[in-house]
């Protein structure tokens, strides 16, 4: 379980327990849901991806981790401007989203670069 170990899924487990409290209480079930969701999907992709045994599957669960991030900035957008959480709060979490964001796409650069494909020869006939 080294994916504890990484930054990155250190920072996208804080951010993502941070939006699972912040809404608590929040009586719009359907926000509150999405937001748990993507929120949980962050650091849970990302420690799934890095228990697969190839390369390539670990890049697939990173895409997918990348995009809850984007997922949850929007909703975290929507809390903001409905008036569910304050402005300086939803704006911080954001930004951080965004770090996470830009420290996955890191990984799946490095991540990639280790992926081999198998080349099949062409034989013209």
């Amino acid at each position: 379980m080294h994916y504890l170990k990484l930054e990155v899924w250190q920072r996208g487990y804080q951010v993502s327990l941070g939006a699972c409290k912040l809404l608590q209480s929040c009586r719009d079930f359907a926000l509150k849901d999405q937001i748990s969701r993507s929120a949980i999907s962050i650091p849970s992709n990302i420690a799934e991806g890095s228990e697969r045994r190839t390369a390539k599957d670990n890049v697939k669960f990173l895409y997918i981790a990348k995009g809850s991030c984007g997922e949850l900035v929007t909703q975290l957008m929507f809390a903001r401007d409905l008036g569910y959480i304050s402005e300086a709060t939803a704006n911080e979490m954001i930004d951080e989203l965004i770090e996470v964001s830009r420290m996955i796409g890191g990984l799946i650069r490095y991540r990639s670069s280790q992926i081999q494909e198998k080349r099949g020869e062409y034989r013209g006939e």
